[in-house]
């Protein structure tokens, strides 16, 4: 009993300065390194393609300038988004602005674009044809599914002669706007990043030249009609929260993907003629 009392009478007596001490030291061991770099670390989210590769030349540009860049894949257009919205990333490049203006009223997502980046290309593919002339009455023509990308796949279908719109429609047509269908095409409508794949399947396709080179389905270059690199409407963008609008981290990172000789080589060797720059 004294020796419990004693242990009693030096632990009240213990000075204040030293608990707190042992309190500090606690939760210090409690918050490992791992934990602190995490929360300084760039998390860029993006849609599986080639352009992750200029991507990580970036993030390893900027780690040898002090910045940590985690570049997360997603292999959808809707959970990029959904990521940025949850804080699970920082920022996400995948989008143009007419998606992310659809993006936003669909999903009351309340994100802001801070800086354009590449603009791509999309076309008309077919593995079996080489000519518009040569699509048989009833063919089959896959175009995108999402409101934005599906309207640009039409207003191609119109700039080949194949179909006639509304007068005055844009990218937000929909198969509803067609007046004129001459040889009966059978339109159906395919997440975007499926459009690659589905060549063999259809007799012409809207596709992506990224989505095509990833799916090794055709020749990126073999589209019998693209649509052309001058509207920067189309530039894809660096797209984030309002509050992350001046993150000195992502502006940090977006200069040294703009600027950097190794990302644009990158993006040559992926994309040749398919792409241009918007900034």
């Amino acid at each position: 009993m004294r020796i419990f009392l004693s242990t009693v009478r030096r632990f009240f007596h213990t000075p204040a300065i030293s608990l707190i001490g042992a309190f500090g030291l606690t939760l210090a061991l409690q918050v490992s390194p791992a934990s602190a770099a995490d929360s300084s670390t760039l998390k860029i989210g993006t849609a599986t393609s080639p352009q992750i590769e200029a991507l990580k030349i970036a993030a390893r540009e900027a780690k040898e300038q002090g910045l940590d860049v985690k570049i997360i894949e997603f292999t959808d257009w809707n959970t990029p988004n959904a990521a940025l919205a949850n804080k699970d990333i920082d920022v996400n490049y995948f989008q143009h602005i007419p998606f992310l203006e659809n993006a936003k009223k669909q999903g009351g997502y309340n994100f802001v674009a801070i800086a354009p980046g590449t603009i791509m290309k999309i076309g008309l593919y077919s593995k079996k044809i080489k000519r518009f002339d040569e699509l048989k009455d009833g063919a089959t023509v896959a175009i995108a599914n999402d409101p934005v990308n599906g309207g640009r796949g039409l207003l191609l279908l119109q700039r080949a002669g194949l179909i006639k719109l509304k007068p005055g429609v844009d990218y937000r047509a929909t198969t509803l706007d067609i007046i004129d269908n001459p040889k009966h095409l059978k339109i159906v409508q395919l997440e975007a990043s499926q459009l690659a794949r589905s060549l063999d399947d259809v007799d012409l396709a809207q596709g992506y030249p990224s989505f095509i080179k990833l799916a090794g389905t055709t020749d990126p270059n073999s589209a019998l009609l693209f649509d052309g690199l001058e509207n920067k409407n189309y530039a894809i963008q660096w797209v984030v929260r309002p509050e992350s609008v001046n993150d000195p981290r992502i502006r940090k990172y977006i200069s040294i993907y703009q600027h950097s000789p190794a990302v644009r080589a990158a993006l040559d060797k992926a994309f040749g003629n398919l792409y241009a720059v918007a900034w």
